[in-house]
């Protein structure tokens, strides 16, 4: 399996009380085949996996793969701070539906690079489905540096790598590990057309939950070498990258997916987008419109 194109990191809709929302889940997950997304990520950051039990986790994964019906890959994030909860989890996924695993870096115990090896390694052996590695140091406080990933991509059942630092010198030190075997893919909707046109294979996006037509078409007209079209639909979509980070991830594109009529809220700790905001949401809700209807 090669991953690349437009992957949508999907927000998880909730009911005004509280519970999953299934009618809003299956209706997301159809708006995004019929835009061409190329694979769903369930239950990462963006989905709030820390706030699902075991049950509410399986019940997307499972939904999710019987709404793809084997059209698209589902990848299920399944880090943990644990390594012997991650391969846990990773199994609960796999055992679920979800045909890739999106493995975080241990968030908050801060391992040694020699200990990320070492971690991801067990994880790859024992997890019975692909594995993806996901790099994102401003919420983990680790950081996996491309010489680990270097160490690491060469293992048969280890896939890709999502990579949210956006910095181009980062980039240009994993270009060179990208093959067939191992899709490089941006998890900074900002930068994601520099990484594609530089070498990488794809992007794992929070903005696609918005604009996935919009997206899709980008990777398109990447994957065609078409960098300068790519560029102008990026251009247009600036201040909604600006807007998806004037509050904590997922904060804002679920205000958005509120508007849009998928799903209601947040769950605690994190709060509903500010009053402050609400009048920008409205304005990107018809940015959002207007760009995907011109795709």
């Amino acid at each position: 399996m090669q991953l690349q194109g437009s992957i949508t990191a999907l927000t998880t809709p909730f009911t005004e009380s509280g519970m999953l929302d299934l009618g809003a889940w299956r209706a997301q997950i159809d708006m995004q085949i019929r835009s061409g997304t190329a694979a769903v990520v369930v239950a990462g950051s963006t989905g709030e996996a820390a706030t699902l039990s075991d049950e509410e986790y399986s019940q997307l994964i499972e939904l999710a793969a019987i709404r793809v019906a084997g059209r698209i890959p589902v990848l299920a994030g399944t880090g943990l701070s644990s390594t012997a909860k991650t391969i846990r989890q990773t199994k609960l996924a796999k055992d679920s539906g979800a045909d890739v695993a999106l493995v975080v870096t241990p968030p908050y115990v801060r391992p040694t690079q020699a200990g990320l090896h070492a971690h991801y390694l067990a994880v790859a052996d024992a997890a019975g489905i692909p594995v993806v590695l996901y790099n994102v140091p401003g919420r983990t406080g680790c950081d996996l540096q491309p010489q680990t990933v270097g160490r690491l991509c060469s293992h048969s059942n280890i896939i890709g790598l999502k990579e949210a630092v956006g910095d181009e010198a980062r980039w240009e030190e994993l270009y060179p590990l990208a093959s067939p075997a191992f899709s490089l893919l941006s998890g900074d909707d900002p930068t994601f057309v520099r990484a594609i046109a530089g070498g990488a294979q794809g992007v794992i996006s929070v903005a696609s939950n918005v604009v996935p037509a919009a997206f899709a078409r980008i990777c398109r007209m990447l994957q065609d070498r078409n960098v300068a079209g790519a560029q102008v639909l990026d251009a247009d979509l600036r201040n909604l990258y600006d807007f998806l980070g004037v509050e904590p991830n997922p904060v804002p594109v679920k205000a958005l997916m509120r508007l849009m009529g998928f799903g209601h809220g947040l769950r605690l700790p994190l709060l509903p987008l500010s009053e402050s905001h609400s009048g920008e949401a409205q304005k990107m809700l018809e940015l959002c419109k207007t760009i995907e209807q011109s795709i």
